[in-house]
């Protein structure tokens, strides 16, 4: 069973039980557009009790906004399957700009009068295929249009995050934001500052992951939104453009990290940690986002010796870097080079086991200290190089840069 399906099921047993039933936001706009939604929501005149009575299985994170959880049977994949079905409802004021004090369970045409865009205040009956638009969201779809439902500037004042979604989905769904709608995400641009850095850093995830993105970073600057939430980016015109172009280069299913990386192209030292720092990111997307950009500074060329190539070939994110230096404009030719070796070659080959350690150091009598390090690398150096091939070798080499050590 799909969770289509199964959320088919639930609008189907909510229905049977007199209650109106209906796809709602989201999963209605993609299915429009020919797109397969990420999951199915479903809004329904029952009262939360009420749909915990009907389903055996059912978790209550939201009841007291109208949201119920109810879990199905396993996919294919041997994930349970679950699907969220919510009261429909009015909102109440936002004290927090992120939701409302207070909701009262109400009718489809208020439930989508509170939403965000019109083309998300779309219901369906998944059942009779009957779309339920009190919005004008089909339209507006037909139209390549967002817009935001009644007031804008009300519906930002809800929720602030909602200034950072309008870029995201006009990005992604390749529309153009209502006249009023961008006045008012403009005018309120510096209000996302009250939004919690993981809201907006999940936000940036799906515009930097999406193949979109070119579009989607340009609007952010149109906006005003990039001062307040990337203050770090080098905004130099000319630099500016480039990066955008280099975005709009990227692959399609190019990763956060790696276009994370690039927006930060001839940033100034440090720049990126701070915003990494300020949106929180997990420690793997800093790790990750770091080496690119590090080495993103680094030229890469065919004469390169293997003990400055090696380490890199075997980074687990080389094919990003790679990516990386092919939307910045790097020679192909020089690129093409390292897909090859990579493709003709077992990882082994960049990363062999090392010759020496600090143990074996400890083992011919060295002190632990500053030097092991040094030793240490330049005997992987001249491993990597193809200078020494044997534990044999580098003991004496070790010997050799010992000794010319003590007599000096």
């Amino acid at each position: 069973m799909t969770e289509r399906e199964f959320a088919t099921e639930v609008v189907s047993k909510l229905q049977r039980a007199g209650f109106t039933a209906l796809f709602a936001g989201g999963c209605v706009r993609d299915e429009l557009l020919g797109l397969i939604p990420a999951d199915h929501d479903v809004a329904t005149s029952a009262k939360p009790e009420e749909v915990q009575g009907l389903f055996r299985r059912t978790h209550t994170f939201g009841a007291s906004f109208g949201v119920v959880e109810v879990l199905g049977p396993k996919d294919a994949n041997g994930e349970w399957l679950k699907v969220q079905v919510a009261t429909f409802r009015s909102d109440g004021t936002y004290t927090d700009g992120r939701r409302p004090d207070s909701v009262t369970f109400s009718s489809p045409e208020e439930d989508a009068a509170r939403r965000d865009f019109t083309i998300n205040g779309l219901f369906q009956d998944p059942i009779s295929g009957t779309v339920y638009d009190h919005v004008g969201g089909q339209a507006d779809l037909k139209a390549g249009v967002l817009r935001a439902i009644g007031n804008a500037e009300e519906r930002f004042t809800e929720d602030k995050l909602r200034i950072l979604r309008a870029v995201r989905m006009a990005a992604r769904f390749e529309l153009t934001i209502d006249p009023a709608t961008f006045a008012a995400a403009k005018r309120m641009a510096s209000e996302i500052q009250a939004v919690s850095a993981e809201r907006i850093a999940e936000e940036l995830r799906k515009i930097l992951t999406n193949r979109h993105r070119e579009r989607g970073v340009r609007l952010l600057a149109e906006i005003g939104l990039v001062e307040h939430i990337l203050p770090t980016v080098n905004r130099d015109p000319d630099e500016w453009e480039r990066t955008c172009v280099a975005l709009g280069r990227l692959p399609p299913h190019a990763s956060f990290e790696l276009a994370f990386a690039l927006l930060f192209r001839k940033a100034g030292p440090g720049s990126v940690g701070s915003i990494s720092r300020k949106l929180r990111l997990s420690n793997d997307e800093w790790n990750r986002v770091s080496w690119l950009w590090v080495h993103n500074e680094c030229p890469f060329s065919r004469d390169e010796p293997n003990s400055t190539l090696y380490p890199l070939l075997a980074h687990p994110a080389i094919h990003e870097l790679i990516a990386l230096h092919r939307a910045e404009g790097t020679d192909p030719a020089v690129l093409d080079h390292l897909d090859g070796l990579l493709l003709d070659n077992p990882p082994e080959t960049f990363n062999p086991p090392r010759l020496i350690t600090g143990d074996d150091l400890k083992a011919m009598g060295l002190k632990p200290g500053p030097r092991f390090k040094a030793l240490i690398d330049e005997v992987r150096a001249l491993q990597l190089d193809g200078h020494l091939k044997t534990r044999r070798e580098a003991e004496e080499k070790i010997r050799e840069r010992v000794g010319l050590s003590q007599q000096e």
